[in-house]
């Protein structure tokens, strides 16, 4: 590798790492790295403790285990049926192991007779031998080399596709030799002194290659602990810049409206309610601006506790924006909150990207004009024309579905106005401080009084008739039923089944006396709204659909939910899915049908049979997807982690977060010189435009 490549430190392209190269390049690019920092920040999944060596006379089959001996003899072994093996007979003072490996014909100009060997691998017997079946080995070195395969704590690395261990281990090797002294420390010295950091070129070092296994952990610990303080330093920066230099509308409400709202409502408040509404009643009389998460389960009363909100900016003059990520979601929306506020003279518009344009103008008059209290829509309340008058308070509805910049875009049309971002997907803890990390929390853990339990049952693909039966009894009692697939139409690509192949096949066989109805996302906007129209009147008994019906459903009567090819769901999605029935007075049934081809595959389908409860079933969720993949990264703004797991590094994440806010509290804006280095990486990892502390 030339000079110039070297001066490039972590940022050089790790094909001229030694032994790399341009395809070893394309298959690490598959495992997302590209440059020689994302090769050091790539950890080992595990190590393998080849320390001790075992006599080989003692070895019994089915262990695992590294032996030392001299080579006795060594060639090809020709087979009479297959392609034969290169065997090296090894000995030691105790006995003989044969070491064998398969379609390598190119060890015989590495092993020879006499040669002194380490091997690792997992022992068999065959024909009265014991064999190791492709050990890992080394020759004994001369050369005073450090051996990385065998005789230590060997790093064990995902791979990808023609990349072996062994490459793999020698590329990370070559990295760190050349490159780890390089990586520059990013905090200064007396911090390290009081967290009791090691050195970062210590840590990437001892996280590759340690001594033991106590280095390893500490190691980790510390590379970590600086990918979680790069994001909570800019999350904690957003919060202290915004309770410190913001200045926003104090929403000081009589609450007289409110008092009337809730006076008019058939069911009493849950202490749940009654202690989230207090949290942001206190917010929003705060002269700076609300940044709040409500976090509640389906079906907790999220929305009982946004219209309270809403009313009090509006007592205060303000204008409100509720924005949700689907046109059903919006129109359900619109619908609640016109039931609820019309009577008291509030003037609400729902806003959508396919409405007329004799309508389109009429609405935003009345927002510019301020005649419109409230406007409800989806991402067409961002658009440029849209202009409030005064634009207080805005409630963003399962925000991760949004991208940052069209949240940032809702913002800027007020003056600091007050932030209540809803969402009905449970987040584990961890999740929820590296997303919403600069918003304060408010958690709606009660379930109102006379909500139904829901029975979940798995099913295979034989059992589907038995399903069908069961949902036409329900639909005879006078209930109604979804039927939810993972498809809108037939794909080439795909054997799974789709909605619209479905509904016509099941409306002409199964489900002949029963009233169906189809809904999808690709259906136009007037035309989702009469199929909901009729399955609300009661005029569909069964609604086949897409996840389109994930959110914002409300149909008290639907007692049965049906999705087919669940395994190609995530179980996020599946509560979501679930969350639709069990809503009025009848007990409640969602089947699964899966055909899923792995155990972990049935064991995620068999949580949902065993619990309701929605932050059991999202950590699982995270454990077995990961969190890019669980709420996507784009839409949530997150960086990926390269090192840390949210779940199994959550004492971690904490500790971060602690220092984040002992930094932050001292130097808001970020000025000591002594911080530039980790300001900088955490600009990068967020890739922030702007103001470091830019909100929004």
């Amino acid at each position: 590798m030339s000079d110039n490549h070297h001066s490039e430190g972590l940022a050089t392209p790790v094909r001229y790492v030694k032994g790399v190269g341009e395809i070893r390049a394309e298959q690490l690019a598959r495992l997302d790295i590209s440059t020689v920092g994302d090769l050091l920040l790539t950890l080992p999944r595990r190590y393998d403790d080849r320390r001790q060596f075992v006599p080989i006379g003692s070895l019994r089959g089915g262990e695992t285990a590294t032996v030392r001996g001299t080579i006795m003899s060594c060639g090809w072994v020709a087979a009479r049926y297959g392609k034969g093996f290169f065997e090296a007979l090894l000995r030691d003072d105790s006995g003989i192991i044969r070491c064998r490996w398969f379609n390598s014909p190119y060890l015989k100009d590495q092993l020879k007779q006499g040669d002194a060997m380490v091997a690792f691998g997992k022992v068999s017997r065959s024909k009265g031998f014991t064999v190791f079946q492709h050990p890992e080995f080394e020759l004994a070195q001369d050369d005073g080399e450090e051996s990385l395969h065998v005789g230590r704590i060997v790093p064990i690395y995902a791979l990808t596709e023609h990349l072996p261990q062994r490459t793999m281990r020698r590329i990370a090797w070559n990295a760190v030799e050349l490159f780890a002294r390089q990586a520059e420390e990013m905090l200064p010295p007396d911090t390290l002194q009081r967290l009791h950091l090691p050195e970062v070129q210590w840590a990437i070092g001892q996280a590759h290659f340690p001594d033991n296994l106590e280095h390893a952990r500490w190691a980790r610990y510390r590379l970590v602990f600086d990918e979680f303080l790069c994001i909570q330093l800019v999350l904690v920066a957003r919060k202290v810049h915004a309770e410190q230099f913001l200045v926003g509308t104090a929403h000081v409400a009589e609450g007289h409206v409110r008092k009337r709202f809730l006076s008019t409502l058939p069911f009493a408040l849950t202490a749940a309610q009654e202690r989230v509404l207090k949290e942001i009643e206190t917010d929003m009389q705060k002269p700076r601006p609300m940044h709040r998460l409500l976090q509640g389960d389906v079906g907790s009363g999220k929305t009982v506790v946004a219209v309270c909100a809403v009313l009090d900016a509006i007592e205060c003059g303000s204008q409100c924006a509720v924005m949700a990520p689907t046109e059903i979601l919006a129109t359900q929306h619109a619908r609640t909150f016109r039931q609820y506020l019309e009577p008291m003279g509030i003037q609400i518009a729902l806003l959508t990207s396919d409405m007329t344009a004799a309508d389109r103008s009429r609405i935003l008059a009345g927002v510019e004009a301020g005649s419109i209290h409230l406007v409800v829509g989806t991402h067409a309340v961002i658009e440029d024309r849209v202009v409030f008058k005064k634009l207080g308070l805005i409630v963003i509805d399962e925000q991760h579905k949004f991208g940052v910049e069209q949240r940032g875009a809702l913002y800027g049309k007020g003056e600091q106005p007050d932030v209540l971002v809803m969402t009905a997907t449970p987040i584990p803890r961890t999740l929820a401080m590296t997303i919403y990390g600069d918003l304060d929390v408010s958690l709606l853990n009660e379930m109102p009084k006379g909500r139904q339990q829901i029975v979940t049952k798995v099913v295979k693909e034989e059992q589907l008739p038995k399903a069908y039966g069961f949902i036409s009894q329900q639909v005879a009692k006078g209930r109604q039923a979804f039927l939810v697939y993972p498809l809108v139409s037939e794909s080439e690509q795909s054997d799974l089944r789709s909605a619209e192949e479905m509904f016509k096949t099941l409306k002409g066989s199964v489900f002949q006396k029963e009233r169906l109805g189809l809904l999808h996302g690709q259906m136009k906007t007037a035309e989702k709204d009469a199929v909901m129209q009729q399955f609300r009147g009661g005029k569909i008994d069964i609604l086949v659909a897409t996840t389109v019906v994930e959110v914002g459903i409300d149909i008290p009567n639907a007692t049965v939910m049906l999705v087919e090819n669940a395994e190609r769901f995530g179980l996020a999605q599946l509560h979501q899915l679930r969350g639709r029935i069990g809503r009025g007075a009848h007990k409640s049934f969602c089947i699964l049908q899966g055909t899923p081809t792995t155990l972990e595959s049935w064991q995620r389908l068999k949580v949902m049979e065993e619990t309701l409860d929605g932050f059991r079933i999202a950590e699982e969720d995270l454990r077995i997807r990961g969190m890019g993949n669980l709420l996507g990264r784009e839409q949530s703004g997150l960086p990926p982690l390269r090192v840390g797991d949210l779940l199994l590094d959550s004492e971690i994440l904490l500790d971060a977060r602690k220092e984040a806010f002992h930094i932050v509290e001292g130097d808001p804006k970020l000025e000591d010189p002594r911080y530039e280095r980790l300001r900088a990486r955490a600009r990068a990892l967020y890739k922030l435009v702007g103001s470091f502390v830019k909100v929004g």
